[in-house]
């Protein structure tokens, strides 16, 4: 038996690979398909089952493109409907996986066709839960995503989870592991820990949802508390998850057409064509392209296209780190952004080559960035979350987070000059990328963010400024 657990940082999500004697099952796939189609060729094993623990809010699913591919079986719990073939399951129904079995334990309460799957050994022994969004590690699934108006609330979901937790998931043993769906830094829950597992018992004694003396009315009044409204692209992506989508093959094909730069500038210039330049920060603030996106690779990529491009079928071109062209469509494809038209051949070089100008971010220091606000010369804002400003931010500093641009944007004033920061770097270019693209010239950024104006001695307060200085 071989039990592996996927982890993708940038969507803090785990997928699952389970092989037993030839058989294989999948559980919570991406939307590439081939690292599973090697997995359980290693393995000498063929993919029986595909399971979804529930409609996926955050990222698109590849099962159909990998049930196509390998003959195997989608899964999902009852009272689940979509637009291709699957098996609705039946709470307690039993998926041998060679000598192993899959128990399905119908868990409502993040979705109501959620599930929990357990392993079964041949023993009888269950030494694993693959709890899917019912239970995290240090937190439980938000229970507003699949709220439908006039029928189910929030509240209706939370007790239905409570019911999920108490009845089906804590009289299991205390030595079971468990194997979540997301970690840290997903939108899918409030407080979950940065480790990617867990023992039940650990769990009992740590997790505040699974508090023994906890009631049903303080467990729907805790977990619906302190929820923040979710990014935009996650009820597209769940309908995405109930429907025949692209194939990620055909996907690729299209977002990995070499344009030279007159081709490159030639689609930049349609009205309903998007830049995104996913080089490293310090490529994209010392030259880009005028109109583009910075949305840089290497930080959390995906779920900020979601959160900024409210275009699901939005059309896309790219400018990537060199050899990285597939990876970026990839990333883009996993939260629904299938139209990338193409990438730009020969990368920046190549577009100065052929004589097409260039724009560049402003930069300070933290020191001088201090300096230039305390003269009154610049308007600092910040770009970070609610929650972080109100722990602790710059005094004076104007609050603006990135999460809400897109229905904030009119407050700025494009005669103004900005200086914006996050924490380190990475949100206060992606938002000076989108001052830039939306007319405002005067736009720069602190490099090392936050932190570095806290070392240049910034005077800091929790004290709440009024937002109308923009």
């Amino acid at each position: 038996m071989k039990v592996e657990q996927i982890f993708t940082g940038c969507l803090a999500e785990m997928a699952y690979f389970i092989s037993d004697n030839g058989e294989a099952a999948v559980i919570d796939p991406l939307r590439e398909t081939e690292p599973y189609i090697e997995m359980a060729k290693a393995e000498g094993a063929k993919i029986k089952w595909i399971f979804l623990t529930h409609f996926h809010a955050d990222f698109v699913s590849g099962q159909v493109d990998l049930a196509k591919k390998t003959g195997a079986t989608i899964v999902f719990g009852p009272s689940a409907t979509a637009a291709y073939d699957i098996h609705e399951a039946k709470d307690g129904e039993m998926f041998p996986v060679g000598k192993i079995n899959l128990k399905l334990l119908h868990t409502p309460g993040h979705t109501m066709e959620s599930i929990s799957l357990l392993l079964v050994d041949e023993k009888g022994e269950t030494p694993y839960l693959f709890s899917g969004d019912a239970l995290f590690i240090g937190d439980v699934g938000r229970p507003d995503l699949a709220v439908k108006h006039g029928s189910i609330t929030e509240s209706d979901l939370a007790g239905f989870l409570f019911d999920s937790l108490r009845n089906k998931i804590m009289p299991l043993p205390d030595s079971t592991i468990v194997y979540p769906n997301h970690g840290a830094g997903s939108a899918c829950g409030k407080n979950m820990s940065k480790e990617t597992f867990d023992t039940l018992g650990n769990q009992k004694k740590t997790n505040y949802a699974l508090r023994a003396d906890m009631t049903k009315d303080e467990f729907i009044k805790e977990v619906i508390t302190g929820l923040k409204a979710p990014p935009q692209y996650f009820p597209k992506n769940a309908g995405m998850n109930k429907s025949v989508n692209k194939s990620i093959d055909d996907i690729l094909e299209q977002g990995l057409t070499a344009l030279s730069p007159r081709e490159f500038k030639t689609v930049a210039e349609q009205d309903d064509v998007l830049i995104i330049d996913a080089r490293s920060k310090a490529s994209f603030t010392k030259e880009f392209i005028p109109g583009s996106w910075f949305i840089g690779i290497d930080g959390s990529f995906a779920p900020w296209v979601g959160a900024l491009v409210t275009n699901i079928n939005q059309k896309i071109i790219i400018l990537a780190p060199r050899g990285r062209e597939k990876e970026v469509v990839t990333r883009l494809a996993r939260v629904g952004y299938d139209n990338t038209m193409g990438y730009l051949k020969g990368g920046i070089r190549s577009w100065k080559a052929a004589g097409f100008e260039t724009d560049a971010i402003g930069s300070y220091s933290g020191e001088e960035a201090l300096t230039a606000f305390k003269k009154g010369k610049i308007n600092l804002v910040d770009v970070r979350k609610e929650s972080e400003y109100f722990s602790q931010h710059v005094d004076k500093v104007i609050s603006f987070p990135l999460d809400f641009i897109n229905k904030n944007f009119s407050e700025i004033n494009s005669k103004k000059e900005y200086t914006l920061h996050c924490a380190s770097g990475y949100r206060s270019l992606i938002a000076a990328s989108i001052f830039k693209a939306n007319g405002v010239k005067n736009v720069s950024d602190v490099r090392g963010g936050f932190k570095a104006l806290k070392r240049a001695g910034a005077k800091l307060t929790d004290y709440v400024c009024p937002s109308t200085m923009l």
